[in-house]
């Protein structure tokens, strides 16, 4: 699972700009399932299993990132961004990226503290105070490299921390990403659809539109969340905690979860000594938000693995929760 997760970190995958991502699915899918690709790029997988379920479950997972996208060219040859997806803005100050197509490298740059004053130095910075520098001279000799629209990603190494973490960009969600390729390459019992997922960090455009393609009668969402299990966070807010096991919420900013299903997992976790804990704050949301809304309605399940640092380029997961969540996810296909 590790290296699986590996090399779909090191994919660049903002959200729209999928394709990487999408191939290296593909490719690992191949032969163990029926599968399409739809107009928003979506990839909706059936894997048969044993048996037929009387009703549709659809897994799903987002493939993209979040990043920049290239707004305007400046006369010193810097880069003006917008942000594509949510992203702290402190967070990528002097943070490396790769631009474009040719993944031209270039430096978040921002003014030297030394020029800032001290008023400005207790503010957050604005991502309008904020650059892209390339390392070109000038505007025509930025422009013979990179483009209006090109998109920025977080350059960012897949790196081993202690005994059980691992650091990198896009956990959120290549982790989903993994767990459903190792579903899919395994013997299931039941008939299952899968839905790899794009542009859930701009609107959970494709899970609207996936949903409604599949109809499924209950969906299990595979994600990851924000664990705040850091120094000056404390109980709640704390959100979830690492080292302890998958995350299951019973409510978010866009979902209300079946209460069903919330059990359900609990109950399975239970029975097989798998640690599992509950969402502490009623805080973000996820492609749920859509895919419960879905045509009649879709009984709806999330299950998170715990992230720190998430949407910087230096996400922190814990390989005991990875473990664990894949556990309680495969027995949740099995049941639901």
């Amino acid at each position: 699972m590790k290296e699986l997760l590996k090399e779909l970190c090191l994919l660049d995958g903002i959200s729209g700009d999928e394709q990487r991502v999408r191939e290296y699915i593909l490719d690992k899918i191949k032969g163990f399932c029926e599968y399409s690709v739809d107009n928003l790029g979506n990839i909706i997988a059936f894997k048969k299993g044993k048996n037929k379920r009387d009703k549709k479950l659809m897994v799903s997972a987002h493939m993209d990132e979040v990043g920049l996208i290239v707004t305007s060219v400046n006369d010193d040859g810097s880069l003006n961004v917008d942000t594509v997806g949510g992203i702290e803005t402190s967070a990528i100050i002097g943070k490396r990226v790769f631009v474009g197509e040719k993944r031209i490298s270039g430096v978040v740059g921002s003014a030297a503290i030394h020029n800032i004053s001290k008023e400005d130095r207790k503010k957050a910075p604005k991502l309008s105070d904020l650059s892209v520098d390339i390392g070109a001279p000038d505007k025509n000799e930025a422009l013979k490299y990179v483009s209006v629209g090109e998109c920025v990603t977080f350059d960012s190494d897949f790196t081993e921390l202690g005994d059980n973490k691992i650091k990198a960009k896009a956990i959120d969600d290549r982790f989903g990403c993994a767990v459903m390729i190792k579903l899919i390459q395994s013997e299931l019992d039941f008939d299952t659809f899968f839905a790899f997922l794009v542009q859930e960090e701009v609107g959970l455009r494709g899970a609207k539109a996936a949903a409604y393609s599949i109809a499924p009668d209950a969906a299990l969402v595979i994600e990851a969340t924000t664990a705040c299990d850091i120094p000056g966070a404390e109980e709640e807010k704390r959100v979830c905690v690492q080292g302890m096991g998958p995350v299951v919420s019973f409510m978010d900013r866009s979902t209300i979860y079946s209460k069903e299903l919330y059990s359900l997992a609990f109950e399975i976790a239970n029975e097989k000594g798998i640690l599992c804990q509950t969402k502490t704050m009623i805080a973000g949301g996820n492609d749920a938000g859509a895919i419960h809304t879905a045509r009649g309605g879709v009984k709806t399940l999330a299950v998170s693995l715990p992230c720190r640092y998430i949407h910087s380029p230096s996400s922190v997961a814990d390989m005991r929760d990875l473990e664990s969540s894949y556990e309680l996810i495969k027995q949740l296909v099995q049941r639901i």
